[in-house]
């Protein structure tokens, strides 16, 4: 049928070059005309709950236009072909095959973006997915697809697919010598992915390596954590395979353990205050006392007489875990000075010798 319409195109030798122009007249008709039917459409499916009508037709948008600008303009090169000897245009068909799977692939990839970003955020009452695996199984997908994609170029251009494989077969071990530290962040990339030991958005700390801050990005070579003083720091993906890492984003608890010094003269008074303590942590609302909880003497220091408190908060942001630790040290204080204890201070006692200093022996 595309070669019929060639052939009652460019049937008149005489006005080929208005049939071009109608080629392409027709070819920004049929574009606007696309643009306006997938507008409206849009408007229709935004009705819907699903994501993956809004996202497909998100991804066709660009491309499709792009496809039919190119098969319109094929249509005028195969005419310009029939009445000019330039070799140029005997490669418009082969030219054509490659720019349509270079579209297709452009639409796959633009729509796995699209369904991506919807399910990191959906419409209000909706989970959003983890953003760590959402990256990672976006990310696998588009490689795959620009893959499969380049392997049927490579095919359509005349070179052999089992050819190219082989020699990646054999180049493999090469590229693995001349590449190892790159492919070994590559695949502390993946354990990241298929492990989670932390996620985009958490908080975490090596006490092996001067590491701290919030994760704001996991790549395939790289992971950017944010420290604490807004700088970023940028850790291959391979180190983690050899450090510890703690994330104190997935704290279930955080732990109040103060041990607080009175002085030897209020030792008498040290068990009501224990008393009034443990009352006071089990009224008050942030504490978590079904954790283990201690509130009792712990040993006798140089100059003080020292109580230990550990109570477990349930809360786990540092900022609202530091103001419930400070309300419970408060309200100890007020304790104290209600019971007319003191707390201690580093002492030192001196005894002077008051008497007469003996005398030199005389010779």
């Amino acid at each position: 049928m595309h070669q019929a319409l060639l052939d009652f195109i460019a049937r008149d030798e005489n006005y080929w070059k208005l049939n071009i122009f109608f080629v392409v007249l027709g070819t920004a008709a049929v574009s606007f005309v696309a643009s306006q039917v997938l507008r409206h459409l849009k408007k229709q499916l935004q009705r819907t709950e699903t994501v993956w009508d809004d996202a497909a037709l998100n991804a066709a948008d660009k491309p499709l236009r792009f496809l039919i600008w190119v098969l319109g303009i094929n249509i005028a090169c195969n005419i310009i072909a029939k009445h000019s000897s330039a070799e140029l245009f005997r490669y418009a068909g082969t030219v054509r095959e490659v720019i349509v799977i270079f579209i297709m692939a452009w639409f796959l990839m633009r729509f796995v973006r699209n369904v991506e970003q919807e399910l990191l955020n959906p419409p209000p009452g909706k989970t959003p997915v983890d953003v760590t695996s959402a990256h990672a199984i976006s990310k696998l997908v588009r490689i795959s697809i620009g893959i499969t994609a380049a392997l049927i170029l490579l095919e359509k251009l005349g070179y052999s697919v089992a050819g190219v494989m082989a020699f990646g077969g054999i180049g493999g071990i090469a590229v693995g010598f001349a590449a190892k530290d790159l492919l070994a962040n590559f695949f502390g990339g993946l354990m990241i992915f298929l492990d989670r030991p932390f996620s985009i958005g958490d908080w975490v700390r090596s006490p092996d390596r001067n590491i701290e801050g919030t994760v704001e990005h996991i790549g395939w070579r790289q992971t950017l954590i944010r420290t604490p003083d807004k700088r970023p720091l940028y850790v291959p993906n391979s180190m983690f395979a050899s450090i510890a890492v703690e994330n104190p984003s997935r704290m279930t608890h955080r732990r109040i353990n103060e041990n607080i010094g009175l002085r030897y003269d209020d030792w008498e008074k040290l068990p009501v205050i224990v008393e009034r303590v443990k009352t006071m942590l089990d009224a008050h609302a942030d504490i978590d006392n079904e954790q283990n909880r201690v509130v009792c003497l712990d040993k006798l220091n140089a100059s003080s007489v020292d109580f230990i408190v550990t109570a477990f908060t349930t809360l786990r942001s540092g900022p609202e875990f530091q103001l419930v630790k400070q309300d419970v040290l408060l309200k100890i204080m007020k304790i104290v000075a209600e019971e007319g204890a003191e707390f201690a201070f580093p002492t030192q006692t001196v005894h002077l010798n008051t008497g007469n200093p003996a005398e030199p022996n005389k010779a």
